[in-house]
C-alpha cells in the first residue's frame, strides 16, 4: 500500500469524516469479557447482527452521485477472507456486481465499532449486517425511484449493474437516485432479502480481494508500510517475559551513527534511527548484558502439577447428575495441553504518527478500537485525538504481539511528534513475550450400561485465562513499564454459552447424568490469552478421544456410537458426509502401522459443525508418522464463499496436526526457551497431508455460523489422537503427541 493511500486514511478522511467521527469516537467499549461482542450497546434490540449498536444505513453503506459504493465493516481481515465475503454480501443485497464495491474495514475514524475480530463472530454480526442494511438500501432506492418515475414500487426491479428498471425499461442509476436520497435514516426490521434461488454472489467462490498483493510480493501486510521521514525502532526488554536487562549502555549506543534517539520511560526502553538495521545493531549492543528475573521462577513440573498448586475458582458449567441406569463399565482419563506459542510467520509490528496533536496507529490487532482506548490511556489523549487503522499483518488467530507492539509504537511516536514510527518486534522477542495458548489439562469419567448406551459423564477442565486482550494501558506491556505503571487488570472467566477454558467442555451429544466444572486459575505462570479455537482445542480433544475408547470397550463402531447419542440433524449430517466421502464402511483398520478416526464438534454448541476424519500411517521403528489424508464437512450455516470456506477448514486441520502433534513452549526456571523455529518446532512443507478434501454442507438463506475458528481446529485433534490409538494400539493423551512419544508407547527399541 503506498504512503499516500495510508496518508489519505490517517488524515484527510478522519477529518471529513464529520458526524460520523465524533458518533464512532463516543461509542461505548466493547464487553471485555465477549470476544466478538458488538462494540456498543443494544440501541435497536429488534434490527439484526450488529445494526442492533450501530442502526443508521450510511454507517454501513455510502452511495455517491458518481454511483461508486462503499462498505464499512468494523470487522479485520485476517487472512481469513472476510473482506471478500463481506463484499460478496453486500454486493448481493445490493444486486450489483462485487467489483463495483469498495470495502473499509475497522478503522476508528470511519467504521462502526464491532469490538474484537474474534469468535467466529464477523459474518454473523457484521455480514448479518451488512446484508440487512444492504437490504434497506435497495429498499430505499426502490422507493425514491417509484416516486421519481411515478410508479408502483412492486413495479420495480432492480438489474444487477447499479440501476433501478420499470417495466417499461426505464432506469434510474443508483448514483442518480443516491444524489437526492438520505441515508442518514435508521434500518428497519423484517424488510424482504433476495431470494437465495436468484442469487448472483452469494454461494459462489468469488476471488479473495486480499490474495493478489500476498501472492506478487506486493505491499499486503502493515511490515510494508512505509511513510516519507519515517524512522525505525527496535524495542529493549529482557529474553522472555518476567525479565529485564541490568544496566545497558544506554549513553555509549545512543551516540552510535544513525541513532536517533533512545526513549525511555521507567522501564520501558526503546532505540530508533534512521535505517532499520542501525536499530537492530543498536538494540544488540543494549543487550549484551545480563539479564534478571523479575518474576517468580518458572515451574519446571507438567501441566498438571503447575495449574493444581495454583489458587483456582470452581465454576459449574453444567449438572444434571442423577443416574438413569446402572453402569457396567467405566471410563477415567486425563488430557493435557502445554503452554503454546502463537508462532506467527511474521514477527509484530505497527506503525505510529503524532502528528498536530493526533496519534495515528496502524495495527494488525484484532481489536482496532481497544487499540484505540490504550493508546489514549497509556497516553493521557483524549479518545477523539487517537486514530487507529486496522493493517493486515503477517500473523495469526489469537491475541500474539500485535496489542504491545501497537501500544509500544505509540509510545515511542509520542516521544517523537512528527516523525512517523515503524517498530516491529524480532522473531525472538516475539516468542519470549507474546502471550501463549494456555497450558490446559481435562479429566473424564464415563460410564456405559449393558445396552452399549452412555448414562453418566463428568468433565473437569483446569487452565489460566484465554482472554486478557487489553482495553485498558494496565493489559499492555508498555502499561507496565512505564513510571508510574498501570495496573493489570484481574483475569476474568467468559461466561458460557460462548465460554473460554470451558468452551465445548459441555458435550452437544444427548448424555444423561453430565457434570461440568471448570477450574479457573487466575494465576498465569507465563502470561497467556486467547488462541485459535480456545479452551475448544483441549476439550474436544479430550470428549471425542473418549467416545472412541467407549466404543473400542464397548466393541461398537464409533460413527455408530456418536449417530446413537446425537439428536441435533445438522449434527448428525456433517458426521454422515464427512464418513461416506472418506470411505468409512471401507477404511483400512488398525493394523499397526496405519489408522484411522474421527473428531466433531459444533463451535460452542452454537456455530458451525464440523466432522474431521483423519487416515495416519506410522512408522513404528521410529515413531514418526504422517496423516496421509483428512476429509472434513462443514456446516457454517448459508455458505458465502464456498472456497474460502475450504481454505479455512484446510487451515484449521494443517495448524491443529502442528499443534497437536509437534508445539510446546520450553522453558528453563529464569526464562522461557524457545525463541525459534528449532526450539519450537512446527508443521513443515513435506509434512502437510497428502490430501484434504473439505466438503460444505451449505443452508441456502440460514443464518451465518461463522468459520474461521470455528470448526476445524478441535475435531482435527482428537481426530489424530484417535486414528493414531487406532493405528498402534495405544492411546496417547499428552500433546505433543511427538513421534518419541509415539515410539516409546510401542515399545520399539
Amino acid at each position: 500500500m503506498s504512503s499516500s493511500t495510508f496518508e489519505t486514511l490517517s488524515r484527510r478522511s478522519f477529518l471529513r469524516a464529520g458526524a460520523l467521527t465524533v458518533a464512532f469516537a463516543m461509542a461505548p467499549k466493547a464487553f471485555a469479557e465477549l470476544p466478538g461482542a458488538s462494540g456498543g450497546q443494544a440501541l435497536r434490540p429488534d434490527l439484526p447482527g450488529d445494526l442492533k449498536s450501530t442502526p443508521m444505513l450510511d454507517a454501513w453503506i455510502r452511495i455517491d452521485a458518481d454511483g461508486a459504493i462503499t462498505v464499512f465493516t468494523g470487522k479485520a481481515e485476517l487472512g481469513q477472507g472476510i473482506k471478500t465475503a463481506l463484499i460478496q454480501v453486500a454486493a448481493e443485497e445490493l444486486d450489483v456486481d462485487p467489483a463495483t464495491i469498495t470495502l473499509v474495514t475497522a478503522d476508528t475514524a470511519r467504521t462502526p465499532d464491532e469490538g474484537l475480530t474474534a469468535a467466529s463472530h464477523s459474518m454473523q454480526d457484521s455480514g448479518t449486517a451488512i446484508m440487512n442494511a444492504a437490504a434497506n438500501v435497495r429498499m430505499r432506492l426502490t422507493d425514491a425511484a417509484a416516486k421519481t418515475l411515478d410508479v408502483d414500487p412492486a413495479t420495480l426491479s432492480t438489474s444487477g449493474e447499479g440501476h433501478v428498471v420499470g417495466a417499461d425499461g426505464k432506469r434510474l442509476s443508483y448514483g442518480e437516485i443516491a444524489a437526492t436520497l438520505l441515508l442518514h435514516v435508521e434500518a428497519r426490521p423484517n424488510v424482504p432479502l433476495r431470494d437465495p434461488a436468484s442469487y448472483r454472489t452469494i454461494g459462489k467462490s468469488w476471488p479473495r480481494v486480499d490474495i493478489p498483493a500476498k501472492l506478487t510480493g506486493g505491499a499486503a501486510y502493515v511490515q510494508n508500510l512505509h511513510l516519507p521521514g519515517m524512522l525505525h525502532a527496535r524495542i529493549l526488554r529482557g529474553p522472555s517475559g518476567g525479565t529485564r536487562l541490568k544496566d545497558p549502555p544506554v549513553d555509549v549506543v545512543a551516540r552510535m551513527p544513525g541513532v536517533v534517539t533512545i526513549v525511555s520511560n521507567g522501564g520501558f526502553l526503546a532505540v530508533v534511527a534512521e535505517e532499520e538495521w542501525t536499530a537492530i545493531t543498536a538494540m544488540r549492543a543494549l543487550q549484551a548484558v545480563p539479564f534478571e528475573r523479575t518474576a517468580p521462577a518458572l515451574s519446571q513440573a507438567g501441566v498438571v502439577e503447575t495449574l493444581t498448586n495454583l489458587p483456582s475458582r470452581l465454576i459449574t458449567v453444567l449438572d444434571t447428575s442423577g443416574l438413569t441406569a446402572t453402569p457396567v463399565r467405566t471410563l477415567k482419563a486425563r488430557y493435557t495441553r502445554p503452554w503454546l506459542a502463537h508462532g506467527s510467520i511474521g514477527p509484530s509490528c505497527a506503525v505510529a504518527w503524532f502528528k498536530d496533536g493526533l496519534m495515528t496507529i496502524w495495527s494488525h490487532s484484532q481489536g482496532i478500537f481497544d487499540v484505540r482506548r490504550v493508546a489514549a490511556d497509556l497516553l493521557g489523549l483524549d479518545i477523539e485525538n487517537v486514530h487507529a487503522i486496522h493493517a493486515e499483518g503477517a500473523g495469526c488467530y489469537g491475541q500474539n504481539g500485535a496489542d504491545d507492539v501497537a501500544a509500544d509504537a505509540a509510545l515511542i511516536a509520542h516521544a517523537l511528534p512528527g516523525h512517523p514510527i515503524r517498530l516491529q518486534w524480532m522473531r525472538e522477542q516475539e516468542f519470549g513475550w507474546e502471550p501463549l495458548g494456555p497450558g490446559m489439562f481435562v479429566d473424564l469419567e464415563a460410564a456405559m450400561d449393558d445396552e452399549n448406551r452412555i448414562v453418566s459423564w463428568r468433565h473437569d477442565v483446569w487452565s489460566t485465562p484465554h482472554n486478557t486482550r487489553p482495553n485498558t494501558a494496565g493489559g499492555v506491556l508498555a502499561g507496565w513499564e512505564v513510571s508510574p505503571p498501570f495496573k493489570a487488570p484481574e483475569p476474568q472467566p467468559i461466561p458460557m454459552p460462548e465460554g473460554g477454558d470451558d468452551r465445548n467442555s459441555n458435550p452437544l451429544y444427548a448424555l444423561p447424568a453430565m457434570n461440568v466444572v471448570y477450574h479457573f486459575v487466575p494465576t498465569m505462570p507465563m502470561r497467556t490469552s486467547a488462541m485459535r479455537s480456545l479452551g475448544a482445542h483441549v476439550n474436544i480433544f479430550a470428549i471425542e478421544q473418549m467416545l472412541d475408547d467407549l466404543a473400542a470397550t464397548a466393541g461398537v463402531d464409533p460413527l455408530a456410537l456418536r449417530l446413537a447419542h446425537m439428536r441435533d440433524e445438522r449434527a448428525r449430517d456433517v458426521m454422515t458426509l464427512a464418513a461416506e466421502r472418506f470411505g468409512w464402511a471401507n477404511r483400512p483398520r488398525g493394523d499397526g502401522r496405519r489408522g484411522c478416526s474421527m473428531g466433531f464438534a459444533q463451535y460452542k454448541n452454537l456455530e458451525a459443525y464440523c466432522a474431521v476424519v483423519i487416515e495416519v500411517e506410522v512408522e513404528r521403528e521410529t515413531g514418526d508418522y504422517r496423516v496421509k489424508r483428512a476429509v472434513a464437512a462443514v456446516d457454517c450455516g448459508q455458505t458465502v464463499n464456498p472456497d474460502a470456506v475450504a481454505n479455512q477448514i484446510e487451515s484449521a486441520i494443517i495448524q491443529s496436526i502442528s499443534w497437536t502433534g509437534r508445539e510446546a513452549v520450553t522453558t528453563k526456571p529464569t526464562l522461557q526457551t524457545s525463541f525459534d523455529w528449532s526450539a519450537y518446532p512446527i508443521l513443515r512443507f513435506d509434512a502437510v497431508p497428502d490430501t484434504i478434501d473439505v466438503h460444505i454442507v451449505d443452508r441456502p438463506g440460514m443464518p451465518f455460523l461463522g468459520t474461521a475458528e470455528a470448526a476445524g481446529q478441535a475435531p482435527t485433534a482428537a481426530a489424530l489422537a484417535n486414528a493414531l490409538a487406532d493405528a498402534v494400539g495405544i492411546r496417547l493423551r499428552d500433546m505433543p503427541l511427538t513421534p518419541a512419544k509415539v515410539k516409546a508407547a510401542i515399545g520399539v527399541i
